[in-house]
C-alpha cells in the first residue's frame, strides 16, 4: 500500500497540559481514514500538526513525503483543509469566496465546476450569512478542493448539522474519495466513521487506544461488552432466526448507538444530544423481547 501519511511518536503539549502523547499511525492512498474520540481527546491537535498549523513537541510526521513544518509551502499546494471552525465575511457571496481562494493557487481547480458538483449553483450569489449550516459546510469543502489536492483534511465536518444535512455531507465525502483523493477526517460520531471510513483510529486521553476497520472495531466491542450489552441492543438472539424483513431492518441499527449513549453518559453530555440513541435502543429492546418471546415461547 502507498503510505501518504506517516506519524511516529507524536507528542504535543500546551504548557503543563498534554494534548497528544505517543501517537503513531499511517494513512494509505485512496482511503477515508477517520479519527474518532470525545472532545478534548487530541483529534484537532493531531490533524493540525499534520497540516503544519501546529508544531509538535516530539515525534516525526511525513505527509506526502513532506515535513509539514519545514516544507509547508509545498504541502499547501497538495492538500485541502477544512478547519474545525471556519468563517467568511457575512456579505461575501459564494462565487466571490471561490474566486478569491482560487487565486491563491497556481493551478487551481475550476471553481465553476465545483459549484455545480457540490450543489451550490442556486446559491452562487447568496451572501455567506444567508447560507444554512449544511450549505456553509459544502462551501468549505469546495474551498478545500480548490488546489485539486491529493489529500483532504476534514475536521469535525458535520458537528452541529441536522441528520439530513449530515447524510448529505457524507455523500459529498464519498464523492471526494471517488475522485481518487485520500480523506483524513476527525469526528466524535461513531456512526459517522462506521458509514464512511475504511479504517478508524480511536483517540482517548491523548493516545490511540484502537486502530482497525470499523467492522473489526465493532466486532471487538461486541465481544467485549458481552451478553448484558447485547441484551440491551436487542441482539441477544441469532439474527438468522428472525423474519427476512426484521433482518433487513437490523442492518440499519448499528451497535454504535450503544457506544454513543455510553460515551455521552461517561463524559456528562446533555441527554438532548442522544435522544436518537435512546429511541433506537428502546425500540430494539422491545423488538428483541417480543421476537425472542415468540421464538423461544418464553412463559
Amino acid at each position: 500500500m502507498n503510505t501518504i501519511v506517516h506519524v511516529e511518536g507524536l507528542r504535543k503539549t500546551y504548557g503543563e497540559t498534554v494534548a497528544v502523547e505517543d501517537v503513531s499511525f499511517e494513512v494509505y492512498a485512496g482511503e477515508i481514514f477517520g479519527m474518532v474520540g470525545p472532545n478534548g481527546a487530541g483529534k484537532t491537535t493531531t490533524i493540525e500538526c499534520l497540516e503544519g498549523l501546529r508544531k509538535p513537541d516530539g515525534g516525526t510526521i511525513h505527509v506526502l513525503d513532506v515535513d509539514p513544518q519545514r516544507e509547508s509551502h509545498i504541502l499547501r499546494e497538495r492538500t485541502g483543509i477544512q478547519l474545525q471552525q471556519s468563517n467568511l465575511p457575512d456579505r461575501m457571496k459564494v462565487w466571490e469566496a471561490l474566486d478569491l481562494y482560487a487565486s491563491f493557487y497556481p493551478k487551481a481547480a475550476d471553481w465553476e465546476k465545483l459549484l455545480a458538483q457540490l450543489g451550490l449553483e442556486e446559491k452562487r450569489n447568496a451572501p455567506f450569512a444567508k447560507l444554512s449550516g449544511g450549505q456553509k459546510q459544502r462551501l468549505f469543502i469546495a474551498l478545500a478542493l480548490l488546489p485539486d489536492p491529493q489529500l483532504v483534511f476534514l475536521d469535525e465536518l458535520t458537528t452541529g448539522l441536522d441528520p439530513q444535512a449530515r447524510h448529505a455531507i457524507w455523500d459529498l465525502v464519498r464523492d471526494v474519495r471517488a475522485q481518487g483523493k485520500t480523506v483524513f477526517l476527525t469526528t466524535h460520531f461513531m456512526e459517522e466513521t462506521e458509514r464512511l471510513c475504511d479504517r478508524v483510529a480511536i483517540l482517548d486521553h491523548e493516545r490511540i487506544v484502537a486502530l482497525d476497520t470499523p467492522a473489526a472495531l465493532i466486532h471487538n466491542l461486541d465481544m467485549a461488552m458481552g451478553y448484558p450489552m447485547l441484551l440491551l441492543s436487542g441482539a441477544f438472539f441469532s439474527v438468522e432466526i428472525l423474519p427476512a424483513a426484521v433482518q433487513k431492518v437490523s442492518e440499519f441499527i448499528p451497535l454504535t448507538y450503544v457506544v454513543n449513549l455510553l460515551r455521552g453518559l461517561w463524559y456528562g453530555e446533555p441527554w438532548g444530544q442522544h435522544l436518537l440513541d435512546v429511541g433506537v435502543l428502546v425500540g430494539m429492546l422491545i423488538l428483541g423481547i417480543v421476537v425472542s418471546a415468540k421464538t423461544f415461547r418464553w412463559e
